[in-house]
């Protein structure tokens, strides 16, 4: 292990990797810690990026509730969700300045309690105008720490043993959004929309207190760089402009839309400008050189399309277990949240795993099950009953840690040591908006397909007459009889038109297993690395 992921994220927070700073800026490079101590520390930072990963997903069923508790239209309150997912967006790839400019557990912590203290704004809020301010500054104040858990994991951790730091991280990241609508619905239907942000205060203390304590020693050089204006000016019009586009596309009738269209313009210009400057400026405000290490841009490229096509089945499930089946949030969410059980119990076996085996071989073997989960998926009808809904979920997590841990560790391992901050983040950006970009297609195309196919079963419907009078001898009047074929044929458009989502998600996994082999071979480990 030493001779592979060492020489990526093992040595990514070394004081010296980062120049122009002064020698005594920070003391020199402590021993990672063991015993009781890295227990505190890794609890700590895991809790403080699942938080975080999980206020993307707790508002999404308190909608109703926020809009009601405000006095607002639904539409108006999924801006709740959008402003978060825009701000959270812009602030992930500015990880690595800001880490640069503040230090990495300086920035961790005011981003820690910045993110308590937005959290209890969002609380107590009135308007949905201060809500949705509120939720901007939450998101700018949470974007960072998921990254920074990521990095500063591998920091306090023994090099043999940073493997189990992938899989702690990788664990919260890919729970917190299935907890996340079990909880919304939990609290919003049995207390009030206000504690999905209040119970983030005694989780924010935790975290902050525990980091303090055991991770202080760890902080990194700082070095005070200018301020890239020009190129955080054009992230943050690119990105929020892509952000709203595919928040609101599908509300709009995407491209028939004035108002998308523009969105997607901006957007295009926008990023275009973004990467001729950064790529042309001394001290860029997003470091996107690091696209050039081969191992890291296909380490991205498969965790983004792995994680779009893994989030839009996260997505598209619950919506379909609630509009079809008539599942409660609540009871949708029992559903999904057993992805998580094998990918806990898996992924101390994975970490291992990913020192002595070439690491492109564990994370094919990864997507591939998720693919076959996928296929699984295809099998679903409206008559099936809880257990089958429930087992694709069950078995994917066995797949799961060998897919984020071992692509964490491919694209994290491929970049210098003073460049893990910067990729890390990089990679936290291209993965959220893969998940954005994942709902956006999964929720258009479900309801494309679902109109298409109830489109060719009416025609093919037989005995209209004959099932509609026997509705009608159980008591029903004619318009009720037509009501229940109709919500009949709906179900099954429905049904088919997920079927066909889930498809696509299993080709987009294949995809993503191809592009791991855009990696070099390890040299005698498991990982290949920036020397590659």
């Amino acid at each position: 292990m030493a001779g592979t992921l060492a020489a990526g994220p093992g040595e990514g927070a070394r004081p010296a990797a980062l120049p122009a700073a002064s020698p005594a800026t920070v003391p020199e490079e402590p021993q990672p810690l063991t015993g009781a101590r890295l227990i505190i520390g890794a609890f700590a930072l895991a809790l403080a990026n699942f938080i975080v990963v999980l206020d993307t997903s707790i508002a999404n069923v308190a909608v109703p509730h926020i809009a009601g508790g405000l006095a607002v239209s639904p539409t108006q309150g999924t801006w709740v969700i959008t402003s978060y997912a825009v701000a959270d967006a812009i602030s992930v790839p500015l990880t690595g300045w800001l880490a640069g400019r503040f230090g990495s557990v300086r920035w961790f912590l005011i981003s820690m309690l910045g993110f308590g203290l937005c959290s209890l704004l969002c609380g107590l809020a009135t308007t949905l105008p201060m809500l949705v301010a509120f939720r901007v500054m939450q998101g700018l104040m949470g974007g960072p720490l998921m990254p920074l858990s990521q990095t500063l994991l591998l920091r306090i951790f023994p090099k043999n043993r940073q493997p189990v730091a992938l899989s702690i991280w990788a664990m919260t990241t890919t729970t917190a959004p299935i907890l996340g609508p079990i909880l919304g619905g939990t609290i919003s239907d049995n207390w009030s929309w206000p504690w999905i942000f209040f119970i983030n205060l005694p989780i924010v203390a935790i975290c902050f207190f525990g980091v303090q304590r055991m991770i202080t020693p760890f902080e990194t050089r700082t070095v005070r760089a200018r301020i890239d204006y020009v190129g955080l000016a054009l992230l943050v019009l690119f990105v929020g402009a892509l952000q709203i586009m595919l928040d609101t596309g599908r509300e709009y009738d995407w491209f028939e839309s004035r108002w998308i269209i523009g969105l997607a313009i901006t957007a295009a210009i926008g990023f275009a400008a973004f990467l001729i400057w950064e790529l042309t400026e001394r001290d860029p405000i997003v470091d996107v050189r690091v696209f050039r290490h081969r191992g890291f841009v296909a380490g991205v490229l498969a965790i983004s399309l792995g994680f779009g096509a893994f989030f839009a089945q996260i997505v598209l499930t619950p919506l379909w277990l609630q509009q079809v089946l008539g599942y409660t949030a609540t009871n949708a969410g029992y559903v999904v949240a057993w992805v998580g059980l094998f990918a806990v119990l898996v992924s101390p076996f994975a970490a291992r795993l990913v020192a002595r085996v070439d690491v492109r071989f564990l994370i094919t073997a990864g997507i591939g099950w998720l693919f076959l989960m996928s296929l699984l998926r295809t099998q679903w009808t409206t008559d099936s009953d809880y257990w089958q809904l429930a087992l694709p979920h069950l078995l994917q997590g066995i797949g799961m840690p060998f897919f984020f841990i071992g692509l964490t560790a491919l694209a994290l391992g491929a970049v210098p040591a003073d460049k893990v901050v910067s990729a890390a983040g990089l990679m936290s950006f291209m993965r959220t908006l893969a998940g954005a970009i994942g709902t956006a297609v999964a929720t258009t195309l479900w309801d494309d397909s679902s109109e298409r196919m109830r489109s060719e079963l009416v025609p093919a419907l037989h005995d209209v007459g004959r099932t509609s009078a026997l509705i009608e001898a159980g008591g029903a009047s004619p318009e009720q009889a037509r009501a229940a074929i109709d919500r009949l044929v709906e179900a099954q458009a429905a049904t088919i038109g997920a079927a066909h989502v889930y498809q696509v998600a299993a080709s987009v996994f294949l995809i993503a297993a191809l592009a791991v082999w855009l990696a070099p071979k390890p040299r005698g480990g498991g990982i290949p690395t920036a020397s590659h």
